[in-house]
């Protein structure tokens, strides 16, 4: 006890004179031993690299989970050296609730067999999410906090010890320059009486400041050659971090690649779906549109009884149409049975006795007896031509 009280005591001394040190060093009162300009530019250079090393890792921590709870609980897991439960992503969560309420909406309907695909392609993404965490984690992260929280807490270590060395050896000094002052000081004054003595104990202490001055000075520069070898591996440290940089580039590009060809896959989807639902709705449409009073009439009847069956013609009866090539120019529009179109979907025609379409455009349609189901003649200004059905939404 005694031991350590002793030790505690000296402690304070010793921090009470670094103390008063620092404070005559910074006032200008006391010399201070300067490190040359090589070992200052790889000071400021270790420090510049341990400041944004961790901005970095801080805030591609924030990147990868935005949840700070998320973030504290990982934490405080790392620190009871306790594996993290799996954590379901936010696509994972919303995947599921699709696929849940796909079941309670019926997959057979349209609305549910939609949530069955977006709910899947929501639970990929959310896999390929978790993946591109734990692999970023692994190339990015860990070896930044590896060197905040080992190589910077040595160099920090050894920086504090080589500060301490250098208040040693420029306490060093200046006892030593008192001393030498004193002796000289001593030399000037004669004094036949006290000067023998006097001069002999101030030249030994003169000579113990000049030995503890050279103790510390290769102290110093013991420690001054660890620190430098510690602050040249900065270099290093910089090669691997580019290294990981380079690996955390290459799984980011390839977790959006992944995401990307999901949606594309997810859109390929749902737009042969809406097609083909809207290949069911126009060809409803075009079943109405066929049976309406006036869309079987021909623009001029020929002459005749209006009984005579030649006078109209069923759509499946043969007709020019049918047996001749279709002569667009010669269609003539009905007087009645004409309706308007919009144009779902881009289309170019095939030949001359069709049109071409773009998407969202409105068109005339009508339709002539004995045409293929599938088509009707489509008009736009003084262009016309055949259409597809399909490509078409026709309005009321």
């Amino acid at each position: 006890m005694d031991f350590n009280v002793r030790k505690l005591a000296a402690d304070a001394g010793i921090f009470f004179s670094r103390a008063v040190q620092f404070t005559e060093e910074r006032l200008g009162q006391a010399e201070k031993t300067e490190l040359d300009a090589h070992f200052e530019n790889l000071l400021s250079r270790a420090d510049c690299t341990k400041n944004w090393t961790e901005k970095i890792y801080r805030q591609t921590e924030v990147v990868l989970q935005p949840n700070p709870g998320a973030r504290i609980e990982e934490f405080l897991y790392e620190k009871l050296d306790r594996k993290v439960p799996p954590r379901p992503t936010n696509g994972e969560i919303l995947g599921q609730f699709m696929l849940e309420a796909a079941k309670e909406f019926g997959p057979g309907t349209p609305y549910g067999s939609t949530l069955i695909k977006v709910g899947d392609c929501q639970r990929r993404l959310g896999g390929a999410e978790r993946e591109f965490l734990q692999t970023s984690s692994i190339s990015f992260l860990t070896p930044l906090r590896n060197f905040l929280e080992g190589d910077w807490r040595t160099i920090s270590k050894e920086r504090r010890l080589l500060e301490n060395r250098r208040l040693d050896l420029d306490a060093c000094k200046a006892r030593l320059k008192k001393a030498k002052t004193a002796e000289a000081k001593a030399a000037a004054v004669p004094d036949f009486q006290e000067t023998r003595p006097r001069n002999y104990v101030l030249s030994a202490s003169a000579s113990a400041a000049e030995h503890e001055m050279r103790v510390a000075q290769t102290e110093f520069d013991r420690q001054a050659e660890v620190t430098r070898l510690l602050l040249e591996g900065i270099s290093s440290t910089h090669v691997n971090h580019l290294r990981c940089l380079c690996e955390f580039v290459e799984v980011q590009a390839m977790y959006y690649s992944q995401c990307h060809n999901y949606m594309q896959e997810l859109q390929r989807e749902l737009g042969s779906s809406r097609k083909n639902g809207n290949l069911i709705v126009s060809s409803i449409n075009l079943l109405s549109f066929r049976r309406s009073p006036h869309s079987l009439e021909v623009n001029s009847h020929p002459a005749g009884s209006p009984t005579d069956p030649s006078t109209f013609l069923p759509l499946n009866s043969p007709s020019l149409l049918e047996t001749d090539a279709l002569q667009i120019e010669e269609v003539q529009p009905p007087a009645s049975g004409t309706r308007k179109a919009k144009v779902l979907y881009d289309y170019d025609a095939g030949d001359s006795s069709e049109l071409s379409l773009r998407a969202d455009e409105l068109i005339t349609v009508y339709t002539v007896p004995g045409m293929d189901s599938d088509w009707l003649i489509g008009e736009r200004g003084n262009q016309k031509g055949k259409v597809p059905v399909t490509y078409l939404e026709l309005l009321s």
